[in-house]
């Protein structure tokens, strides 16, 4: 044999050698393998409206982000109950069946839904939106929920928002407040709302619904009775029925103050809350937390928000005869943000 065809042979066999010693070194064995791992996820939403449908999109997309970041597919079954009980139990039942490795209740009712469906399976709970968790008897503590489920909170800090009604009207004689006495996010703000008032010596008028129809009729007793200002916590009835309401109000001159800015967004004057994209995200991180790096949902905190940011309606700040720019001035002492927006159905509405 010549000697540059047996070089030429040496030199492929270590080829092929290096080749399998490279192949051995970078091949995973079954317990170390992540890449490709998909977790089945089971999202239910309680209503549909801009700030809920917000949290749901950025679950997604953080999902998603993290997803190729890490190498995994989270698998999402997402539906809406349309804050019917029955339909809510049937999409619950509908993940349990499925087998979901964790499901996800956007709002306090799911939450809740979830909660007592997963009290034999153990199936790890996240809830977004939840505005008191302890109060629902969701979780033993904030710091500690103590069971299979945690969560983010939209706590709102009610004695804020009222202080924005009296730096705009320090005269305001009469608050109306609007809300459904069945709504789980209203329960604690309402109270609170009613005690602040009552230090203050100022006059309040209780407005209540727990449909659209009934909100509106109940718009139109507060136009009648003309209040100074009209203040509604997270409240999902409500804020359904916004865009069905707003026209009343503003017509009336009567600011409405409400617990989120996709109030605003549907022609409430303000909106005082929680940056809903964020949480969305935070919510997909605890997700992935629990998930991937084995978190504990009984030893997770829930995650509350600085909700210090003030959206106001710019065209229903001009029909109530308002000036932006001067409640941007008088509000920025109270806020950590002062931001406008326009009427509109959804946040992509705006873009």
């Amino acid at each position: 044999m010549k000697k540059n065809t047996l070089k030429k042979l040496t030199a492929l066999a270590l080829a092929a050698v290096m080749a399998l010693s490279l192949f051995a070194c970078g091949k995973k064995t079954d317990d170390d393998k992540t890449d490709g791992k998909t977790y089945k996820i089971g999202i239910c939403n309680y209503v549909d409206d801009a700030s809920l449908n917000q949290i749901v999109a950025n679950i997604r997309s953080q999902l998603e982000a993290i997803g190729q970041e890490k190498g995994v597919t989270f698998d999402i079954s997402y539906d809406n109950c349309n804050a019917d009980a029955a339909v809510m139990n049937q999409i619950i039942a509908n993940f349990i069946a499925d087998k979901v490795d964790l499901m996800i209740g956007v709002a306090t009712p799911v939450a809740v839904a979830m909660q007592s469906a997963t009290a034999d399976n153990n199936i790890p709970v996240v809830f977004a939106a939840v505005s008191d968790p302890v109060g629902a008897g969701l979780v033993e503590s904030m710091d500690a929920p103590g069971a299979n489920i945690t969560g983010t909170s939209d706590y709102l800090d009610t004695d804020a928002i009222l202080d924005l009604i009296f730096a705009a009207d320090p005269d305001a004689k009469t608050i109306g407040l609007l809300y459904d006495q069945g709504q789980d996010s209203s329960t604690t703000p309402i109270k609170n709302a009613k005690a602040y008032l009552d230090k203050k010596n100022v006059a309040y008028k209780e407005y209540t619904g727990t449909t659209t129809d009934e909100i509106m009729l109940a718009a139109g007793k507060i136009a009648a009775d003309k209040v100074d200002a009209v203040f509604t916590p997270t409240d999902n009835t409500v804020m359904t029925a916004e865009l069905s309401i707003y026209e009343t109000l503003a017509k009336s001159g009567i600011p409405h103050y409400t617990g989120a800015d996709s109030f605003a967004l549907n022609g409430a004057f303000l909106g005082y809350g929680v940056d809903y994209v964020n949480l969305g995200k935070e919510t997909a991180n605890m997700v992935a937390d629990l998930l991937l790096n084995g978190a504990a949902p009984a030893t997770t905190a829930v995650k509350t928000f600085d909700n210090g940011t003030a959206t106001i309606n710019t065209e229903v700040c001009q029909q109530l005869g308002l000036n932006y720019d001067e409640l941007t001035k008088l509000f920025a002492p109270l806020c950590t943000k002062v931001q406008p927006i326009v009427t509109a159905e959804s946040f992509d509405d705006v873009k």
